[in-house]
């Protein structure tokens, strides 16, 4: 899609003028924000309790399942349906607060990202402004562009400037 917006952009009667474009790796340029590796630490940290709690459980369900192997056949039924209904609720508890704990990540992480490139589309198009180019590319897009024509390093480094990691 990128090539052909060029070609169209080329050949709908810039012919005689020098058209001034630019491109950019808009996703790697939001996630080397300084923005961006804070709120990663900071959910990291947000987190850590939680994680801490999983694997705590982890740990008493695998607990539980070596105690039914190694005492197979030396409990009584009674006492086996207990253990096995034990890690039965304990597997459930993990699987439950797993799942609670990444659709938690998952909403943060994506209001995160959200905020931050609509923020870099923003300072992008300043940034294009500026430097009076008629149009940026998404490197994604690109099969081919000249090195000089990069400035993700400029949007990383304009954007840091406009929203300082706080």
């Amino acid at each position: 899609m990128c090539a052909a917006a060029a070609a169209s952009l080329l050949s709908a009667g810039i012919a005689s003028a020098q058209a001034k474009i630019a491109v950019i790796s808009l996703q790697r340029a939001v996630l080397e924000t300084a923005q961006i590796k804070k709120a990663q630490a900071d959910l990291e940290a947000k987190y850590k309790p939680r994680q801490a709690e999983l694997q705590k459980l982890q740990y008493e369900l695998d607990a539980l399942q070596r105690q039914l192997q190694s005492m197979q056949g030396r409990l009584t039924p009674q006492a086996e349906l207990e253990l096995t209904n034990q890690a039965n609720r304990k597997q459930r508890d993990l699987q439950r607060m797993t799942e609670d704990l990444q659709a938690d990540v998952d909403r943060d992480r994506n209001d995160i990202l959200t905020q931050a490139g609509q923020r870099m589309q923003d300072v992008v198009k300043k940034l294009a402004e500026e430097r009076g180019l008629d149009a940026v590319f998404d490197a994604g897009d690109t099969v081919y562009f000249k090195p000089a024509l990069e400035i993700t390093k400029d949007a990383v480094a304009a954007y840091d400037k406009a929203f300082p990691a706080k």
